[in-house]
């Protein structure tokens, strides 16, 4: 087949992809969760050059309804880089994963995006699971977010000179996750600029201590989880673009927790050591701070994002 080859018109294909929270306090741009928390797309094919687009939930007042749309973006991007031309697309987003909070809403759709390409594509061009993870990290600049919205649970990433990588792994049971997510946004931009290009070596090697801890607190040791998720890599300098944040993790670790900042932020995460504590958590934040924080209990996401054919009478 060749780039004049586009799907039938009428070929639809349904798409899910959860939140992620990157980090994870020290594993900076290289530790990534997936969360239970999904974006749904569903795309069908129209003649070339047609765009009609539909978004419901969050951020359906701000997100463009033109090609500029971060999924068709994302579904161009694909075809173009397998030498294949576009359909045209009717896209209806159901958006759930809150924008603009560190919890990888960015990401969800570049991935959105690219699985439905892949979809369309099925039959034609193959993309393997390497494929996917290149093209969302040339999208999105950094896997640490993309990895586990692809994949599903804990993800490292890392990048090479065959380009990005990704190792899964599984979480234990135990570790609970909590999300405290504000009605304030941050930018991921601003965030990064404030921190410095160089840091004291000291903090550095506390880092990769707490990284390495925090694989086995995840996969093996929850009760370690607070010691693993000590950070002095970028927390402490992005504290003052979002004080609330920064009192609610201090409160919370204060107490025991394993609090740290979800991404760039300005949602929290806590990684509970069972569904008690998590609640305990909760009760605390409610009864402490002066900031509205709309609690979410979630579990680990291990599937990562899916795409089907849309068969008749399926939901």
């Amino acid at each position: 087949m060749n780039a004049a080859v586009v799907p039938a018109p009428g070929r639809r294909v349904l798409v899910r992809v959860p939140a992620t929270s990157a980090n994870l306090g020290p594993g900076f741009d290289t530790l990534g969760l997936a969360l239970s928390v999904y974006d749904e797309l569903d795309v069908t094919a129209l003649p070339p050059g047609e765009l009609e687009i539909e978004v419901t939930g969050q951020g359906a007042a701000d997100v463009p309804r033109d090609a500029s749309h971060l999924v068709v973006r994302a579904i161009a991007y694909t075809y173009e880089s397998v030498g294949r031309r576009m359909p045209g697309l009717r896209l209806h987003a159901h958006n759930v994963i809150p924008h603009g909070r560190g919890l990888g809403s960015s990401g969800a759709a570049v991935v959105s995006g690219i699985l439905a390409a892949k979809g369309l594509l099925e039959g034609d061009i193959e993309l393997g699971p390497d494929t996917l993870l290149s093209l969302a990290t040339e999208l999105e600049g950094h896997p640490d977010n993309v990895a586990p919205a692809l994949f599903g649970g804990l993800t490292i990433a890392w990048m090479d000179e065959q380009g990005p990588q990704h190792k899964k792994l599984l979480v234990h049971r135990g570790v609970s996750p909590l999300v405290f997510v504000p009605e304030f946004t941050m930018s991921t931009e601003v965030a990064r600029s404030l921190q410095p290009l160089q840091v004291p070596r000291e903090d550095a090697v506390f880092n990769v201590s707490r990284s390495a801890l925090l694989i086995a607190a995840l996969t093996q040791s929850p009760e370690l989880l607070q010691a693993a998720t000590e950070d002095k890599l970028h927390q402490n300098y992005r504290a003052s673009a979002m004080p609330a944040t920064d009192n609610l993790v201090r409160m919370l670790r204060a107490e025991g927790f394993a609090a740290v900042v979800s991404g760039a932020g300005p949602s929290v995460l806590v990684l509970a050591d069972g569904p008690g504590r998590r609640l305990e958590a909760a009760a605390l934040a409610s009864a402490a701070s002066d900031t509205p924080w709309e609690a979410l209990m979630l579990a680990v996401d291990f599937k990562g994002g899916t795409v089907r054919e849309y068969a008749e009478g399926s939901t």
